[in-house]
């Protein structure tokens, strides 16, 4: 049940999202992770303070070292930054040696303080590129409503929203609800054998940070290791609440969740 992930994203110097979170979660579900760096952020539970973007050449140098050797089962992309990177992963990974890897793409647009992580200039580009190469696409609410262009305000929105983009190419969403009011909460999952959706009660924290990073990187080593898109979503569901449940309590702002948890399976 190893399995290999290959991340491409950014660092956060705090620790609790991007590729640290990405690496810590495959990590703790008994997966491998590679990375290919997209950014360095200088960032804390407060906020961004800066953003350096790591040059594209580097960007595809560090992929093709990664997939010529130790290869992937799974890539996971987060933090994407500029018109360039976009670019050059999508150039890259649609080589037809690469090309059957299944990508789990999070939308990564901006931090939780609200800092842009996506250029404006790249939002096309990444949909023009990446969007319909997802094997899943894993949108919380903002980034949801950027891609579909509508206000998303409640679960049957979420659905809809789904459904939009499945209309436009994307064969799998999963749609997160921690956006919506409310202590009950709903994540959606569109796959081509229907919808699912995923239950469960608000967790009263202030410490969420690099939950939606978190989430993605372990669907993505559930599918690396076999797991079925449902099943890794339910395993990764359990990892992520079980994470924000035990947060250590780090910082004067939305702190990192714990990821040095275990679960059964």
């Amino acid at each position: 049940m190893r399995g290999r992930v290959l991340v491409i994203a950014g660092s956060d110097s705090g620790g609790g999202a991007g590729i640290q979170a990405d690496i810590k979660t495959i990590t703790m579900l008994n997966g491998y992770a590679a990375t290919a760096l997209t950014a360095l952020t200088a960032q804390n539970t407060l906020g961004v303070q800066e953003v350096f973007p790591v040059p594209p050449t580097f960007v595809k140098r560090q992929l093709l070292s990664v997939l010529d050797d130790i290869g992937a089962d799974a890539i996971k992309i987060g933090m994407l930054h500029s018109v360039e990177i976009v670019e050059v992963v999508a150039k890259t990974l649609s080589q037809t040696l690469y090309s059957s890897i299944p990508l789990i793409i999070d939308p990564v647009m901006q931090a939780k303080g609200g800092d842009a992580l996506l250029q404006k200039e790249a939002l096309e580009r990444f949909c023009n590129l990446l969007l319909t190469r997802a094997f899943l696409l894993t949108p919380n609410i903002p980034e949801a409503e950027i891609l579909v262009g509508f206000s998303i305000k409640t679960p049957d929105d979420m659905k809809q929203a789904a459904l939009r983009l499945h209309e436009r190419g994307v064969k799998r969403v999963l749609v997160k609800g921690g956006h919506l009011a409310g202590d009950h909460l709903v994540d959606l999952l569109l796959t081509e054998e229907g919808i699912v959706e995923f239950t469960g009660e608000r967790i009263p924290s202030r410490h969420t940070h690099g939950t939606g990073c978190t989430l993605a990187s372990a669907i993505s080593i559930g599918l690396a290791q076999g797991l079925s898109v449902t099943e890794a979503v339910k395993r990764a569901r359990t990892y992520l609440i079980k994470a924000l449940k035990t947060a250590p309590g780090y910082g004067a702002g939305a702190g990192p969740i714990n990821h040095s948890i275990t679960i059964e399976g």
